[in-house]
Order: C-alpha cells, then structure tokens, then sequence
C-alpha cells in the first residue's frame, strides 16, 4: 500500500506549486494529512461537507480537489469548518488541492484537457495572471453554433453565449472557471471568442461592447478535468482504484 508522504513530494513538484502564483486562500499541496497509508484516491471539484462526506463513506484515503478547504481565509474550526475537518479526521482522509497550478499543468490542467476535448490540437499560451499565462488560445473557424454543439457535448449541457463577436470564430481563447469577469483582458490578448466557466453580470454586455464572443460554460463542468487526471495519475503510477465524485453546483 502507497504511502501518503512521497505522493504528496512527487505532487508538489510535479505540478510546480512551489513555482506557480496563486490566491492566497488557495493553499495548494496537502491541506488534511492522514494516517499515512492511501488504499483508493478520489477527486472533486471542491472540498465541501457533501464532497468529503462521500469521500469517507467510498473509503477513499485520499482526495484531489481544485476548491481547497480554506478559500475565504484563516477562520476559526467551528460550525461547518469544524465537520468537514471532523468528518476528515475521523475517517483517516487526506485532502490535497491544486488550484492554478492544476489549471495550466500542460498534461493534467483543466485549460489543456478542455482544450483536447474540444478538438484543438495546436495551442498557444494565452491570458496573462500572477506572473504566467494561466489558459490556451488556438486559430479556428467555427462558426459559433458548431463550437456550441462541441462544447454542449463536451460538457454535458448547451453553454451559455453572449454573442458580441464574429458569426465565425478565428482566434479561441480558453481559460476555465470564473475568467468571465475577464473578458476585458482576453480580448486585449487577441481573441475574438472566449471560452471560460462563468462571469459576472456585466460581463455579457462588456462582450458585446468589445466585440467578443463568450461562451460560459459553467465554473463546475469547466473544472472536473483536472481533478479526474490527477486522480488517474496516481491511481496508475502507485497502483490504487480511484473515484470521482460528482457534486455538480449547476454554475
């Protein structure tokens, strides 16, 4: 049975955390530690009580997250922070999470997979955050109904557009989560059609003022690859089952 210290040190340097910028609640690296030994891992998108909970009762050991436990900052262990810690002590479960770093990782990252999934083979760095280009663009021309139908089967459900852009795409810009507010910025990068999870309200009208596409996707169904890659990643190289939970937000 794998243990729990040299998955984590093969982690942390494999997905570059000590090198990648974040937000400051997202503390990326092991944020619950176990007893030591992980006999099955899980992955969700986020570490909420519904997430962990599942996780004990699946006996997973340890669990890949992209929204860590501790995002709103340093908060006293009481309440709902005290469960979800509780119920992950008590069942001997470890929570990892990786945010951006999860997001860019050219192999594992949420922007590459969608990306992958989506058709787009050549890639180019794109959107400019703490330090680095966090998402991908490509050259395409879809005309924006047939980039809609790959991206509704892709994700499971038709994409929310605000159609500000041109009626056939050439430059895509991808960046997955809550990049919508953004939009201002992709657009300052070139690309006439943005792909990301959800935005703000205004960001539907700036759209259609700088003349930009935006599908939104949905923060959720934008982030669950790269939790499943993680997991598939330590299942196959220390021989453990994984699992993914599924605790879809709907946003």
């Amino acid at each position: 049975m794998p243990k729990l210290a040299p998955i984590v040190a093969h982690l942390d340097q494999y997905l570059r955390h000590a090198e990648v910028t974040d937000w400051s609640g997202a503390w990326n690296g092991l944020q619950v530690e176990n007893s030591g030994a992980v006999k099955k891992v899980g992955a969700a998108v986020d570490a909420c009580a519904a997430t962990i909970e599942q996780a004990v009762d699946k006996g997973i050991s340890l669990l890949f997250v992209h929204h860590g436990l501790f995002w709103g900052g340093v908060q006293p262990v009481v309440g709902v922070t005290r469960r979800k810690i509780k119920t992950a002590l008590d069942g001997d479960l470890a929570i990892y999470s990786s945010h951006l770093p999860l997001d860019l990782h050219p192999t594992l990252g949420n922007n590459a997979l969608l990306s992958r999934a989506l058709g787009f083979r050549r890639c180019t760095p794109f959107f400019f955050e703490k330090g680095r280009h966090i998402g991908l663009q490509t050259k395409a021309a879809l005309t924006r109904e047939a980039l809609a139908q790959r991206l509704e089967k892709v994700l499971g459900h038709r994409p929310h557009l605000s159609p500000g852009g041109p009626a056939k795409t050439s430059r895509i810009g991808i960046v997955t989560g809550g990049a919508g507010g953004e939009v201002a910025k992709a657009a300052a990068e070139g690309v006439d059609t943005f792909i990301t999870g959800e935005g703000p309200h205004h960001s539907y009208t700036l759209a259609e003022e700088l003349g930009v596409n935006v599908f939104y996707g949905g923060h959720y169904a934008t982030e669950t690859f790269g939790v499943k890659a993680l997991a598939a990643h330590v299942a196959k190289k220390y021989g453990v089952p994984w699992e993914f939970i599924d605790h879809p937000t709907g946003l």
